[in-house]
């Protein structure tokens, strides 16, 4: 089977997670669309499947969660007069568990935003933990009963509702595609004893502002949105393996993995691609039947 050479793969998933569409990708690397989706797909799995295996056990004493919109081929409104609507499309929602201190994203789950969705998220977040910790939400409330059937007593968590308001001196239409200000916040324990100082979801939004910055699909206001949820699940496991292990941090001055003790040693995108190579060796006909359509 051809593949692309090893710097070819590398400048491809590098422009991926700097957030350059496909079609882009295709024109400035000289290889085919086809040849870019069928990287990214198997960067996804071998990512989702590396992050899975060597994130866990984690020594994280603060957590914060939050969820990040964006949308699959059609925006939900439309999805009903869309044309062959593929499965998953309309609103698509990005949780993710940051924590505070080493900035390594814990967990990530793509789907709804539903109680469903919400219980599996906090499952996967609890199962990389080895200590109780402080978590903090926003006041979604799928977190409520997805938070106490998960951890039951054993959490110190708090719920931080942000209040907006629009302020007086503005106009609609200057402002229609800005957010309202927020003008305060109101806190509320839902177990344990959470750190009055630490409640707070900063991180964790600060975190998905940069999401939103480094992939395409979540961009706002253009055609850049995935037209098929699996590989927008894809590129998720992609950026997260690229944020926790190569991206140096701005104000850690190491990555993510490497603060969270996860990692001793700085990535390159080169060690993404043997991961890539080494997953695919290692789960052959797991790889193959989750590529099938």
């Amino acid at each position: 089977m051809n593949k692309l050479p090893t710097a070819k793969r590398v400048k491809v998933l590098e422009l991926l997670c700097e957030g350059m569409s496909m079609r882009a990708i295709e024109r400035v690397v000289g290889c085919s669309i086809n040849t870019v989706d069928k990287l990214l797909r198997e960067a996804g799995i071998a990512c989702a499947i590396y992050h899975d295996e060597h994130v866990r056990d984690l020594a994280t004493k603060r957590v914060q969660v939050d969820e990040i919109w964006s949308f699959t081929y059609a925006k939900q409104k439309n999805v009903a007069e869309a044309t062959s609507a593929p499965y998953g499309a309309g609103d698509t929602w990005t949780w993710t568990a940051i924590d505070a201190d080493s900035k390594l994203i814990v967990s990530w789950f793509v789907g709804g935003r539903d109680a469903e969705c919400g219980l599996w998220f906090m499952k996967d977040v609890a199962r990389r933990l080895s200590n109780r910790i402080q978590l903090t939400s926003d006041g979604h409330g799928a977190y409520l009963k997805a938070v106490g059937e998960v951890f039951g007593i054993d959490i110190d968590y708090a719920m931080l509702v942000k209040v907006y308001g629009e302020p007086s001196h503005s106009r609609e239409v200057s402002r229609r595609y800005s957010p309202a200000d927020c003008v305060g916040t109101k806190t509320s324990t839902i177990a344990g004893k959470p750190d009055p100082k630490h409640i707070s979801t900063s991180y964790a939004e600060r975190a998905n502002l940069t999401m939103r910055m480094h992939m395409r699909r979540f961009t706002r206001l253009t055609n850049a949105f995935s037209k098929k949820l699996e590989n927008h699940a894809h590129m998720v496991a992609l950026y997260t393996l690229w944020y926790n292990f190569v991206r140096i941090h701005k104000t850690l001055r190491v990555t993510p993995a490497m603060a969270a003790g996860v990692e001793k040693w700085l990535w390159s995108m080169e060690d993404v691609v043997a991961v890539i190579d080494e997953q695919a060796e290692r789960h052959a006909p797991r790889l193959g039947d989750r590529l099938v359509g």
